[in-house]
């Protein structure tokens, strides 16, 4: 567990025994993190992974809801992202892994006490696939249209198994 993970779960504790607000405890992060003693500012500092500037959320992430289904030629994945912008999105392909991950933000503050019912995720949302069989990476496209992601992975051409005949010596 790193710095960052202890911060965050002390943050959590002292916020529901003291009563302090998210605000509070960001301040008294930061004066940490800032703290005049270089020694201990840049061990924290240092401590602190770098994230891609899109990916800096401080909550838990959402899991996104996904169809994958294929055709003779491509394998496609679609899943609703309404409210989210292209920008906001990024989808990545590692070996037979795909991931994507973005953000949704609601842009209106509502009191949760006004809330009758709260059933949309706002926030990070990530979710990977393993794909069955391999693609052409350079190939592959992705669009988002009236709020569904569409993402189309052409198939490799697999080669015809070849059977080994084992001798005996």
């Amino acid at each position: 567990m790193n710095i960052r993970d202890l911060v965050n779960r002390n943050n959590k504790k002292i916020q529901k025994i003291k009563g302090y607000t998210e605000e509070d405890i960001k301040k008294e992060s930061h004066q940490l993190v800032n703290t005049k003693n270089p020694k201990i500012s840049t061990k924290i500092k240092q401590s602190i992974p770098k994230k891609p500037e899109w990916q800096e959320f401080d909550y838990e992430e959402g899991q996104l809801a996904i169809d994958v289904y294929q055709k003779d030629e491509n394998i496609i994945i679609k899943s609703t992202l309404a409210g989210t912008k292209p920008e906001d999105i990024n989808i990545s392909l590692d070996n037979d892994t795909l991931t994507i991950r973005g953000k949704r933000e609601l842009n209106e503050k509502i009191p949760e006490s006004d809330y009758l019912y709260k059933e949309c995720y706002w926030g990070p949302f990530s979710r990977s696939v393993i794909l069955p069989s391999e693609v052409k990476n350079d190939k592959v496209k992705a669009n988002i249209e009236n709020g569904i992601l569409t993402i189309i992975l052409p198939k490799k051409k697999s080669k015809p198994k070849k059977i080994i005949k084992v001798s005996e010596k």
